[in-house]
């Protein structure tokens, strides 16, 4: 397959979430689970553990490798990794060493989908669009995803002891920590580690008669000191749903916290805007 080819590819595979998510802006119901007990002491250490497993720097790059199957389609590029905590979370894609191929954004206001070789992009205002509003799944809860850590659907401040009613605990047949929280009818779930309270995979779930069945698996391992914590720098991505699957595998490699970068990427006038129905007919192509 050619380069170009394959860098349509990551653009559509890239926007897929967005098309799937789009569908059920109509049918979530909005809001978090309502307090209804006291949790145990047990519980309370619990939640402690895995919040104290958080990153206390602002910054984290990072080299990265960038592997994305669809079917029987699949693309690798390299490139980088830039974040910065409460502000944006963004990859850059390069292919064959040598130039950017593709850019992904997520900002607090937005998410930019940039294909440099075709000359295209989505730029998607997460209250025009709805679908993240009504899911729980802000920025804040991407953010959370990006770096390890617990998120409460619709909430844009990091979780903490006061969170302990939003959530259910259990263990896990190897004896590690289970986390759940609903939204709707989405429902979220982690496992952590016993002892250290690390988060080593995340599920989201949705299904109902219109959309069918949606599911994120995302795991994480291989984790590396950063500053005082431990970072994870293997990250497997798949995303099913009814018509396409995508599996991402996402390497971290010599991560540091590198401050000294633009947060914003500017779209060249030149570029087309394409939509989210244009993203649609092209998937359905494929």
């Amino acid at each position: 397959m050619k380069m170009k080819s394959f860098l349509k590819l990551m653009f559509v595979a890239l926007s897929l979430t967005l098309v799937a998510c789009k569908t059920q802006k109509t049918i979530e119901k909005e809001g978090t689970k309502t307090p209804t007990a006291t949790q145990t002491t047990n519980e309370v250490k619990t939640l402690a553990k895995i919040v104290n497993t958080a990153q206390t720097t602002q910054f984290i790059t990072s080299k990265i490798k960038f592997n994305l199957q669809m079917g029987d389609k699949s693309v690798s590029l390299g490139g980088k990794l830039y974040m910065k905590r409460d502000d944006v979370i963004r990859l850059q894609l390069t292919a064959l060493g040598l130039f950017e191929a593709g850019r992904v954004e997520f900002t607090k206001d937005y998410v930019l989908v940039v294909d440099r070789m075709n000359k295209q992009y989505i730029k998607v205002d997460y209250n025009q669009v709805d679908f993240l509003h009504k899911s729980g799944l802000n920025f804040n809860a991407l953010q959370a995803l990006f770096w390890n850590e617990l998120f409460l659907p619709g909430k844009t401040a990091p979780v903490t002891a006061a969170d302990i009613q939003q959530f259910t605990f259990g263990l896990t047949p190897t004896g590690d920590i289970d986390v759940k929280v609903s939204n709707g009818g989405i429902h979220y779930e982690w496992t952590a580690n016993e002892n250290s309270g690390q988060i080593g995979r995340f599920l989201a779930s949705y299904a109902d008669a219109h959309t069918g069945q949606i599911r994120v698996d995302w795991t994480y391992s291989a984790f590396k000191p950063l500053a005082l914590k431990q970072f994870p720098t293997q990250n497997v991505i798949n995303v099913f749903t009814p018509k396409k699957n995508i599996s991402v595998d996402l390497q971290v490699n010599s991560v540091n916290n590198d401050s000294d970068w633009e947060t914003r990427t500017s779209v060249s006038k030149s570029y087309k805007q394409v939509s989210i129905d244009e993203i649609a007919k092209k998937l359905s192509a494929l």
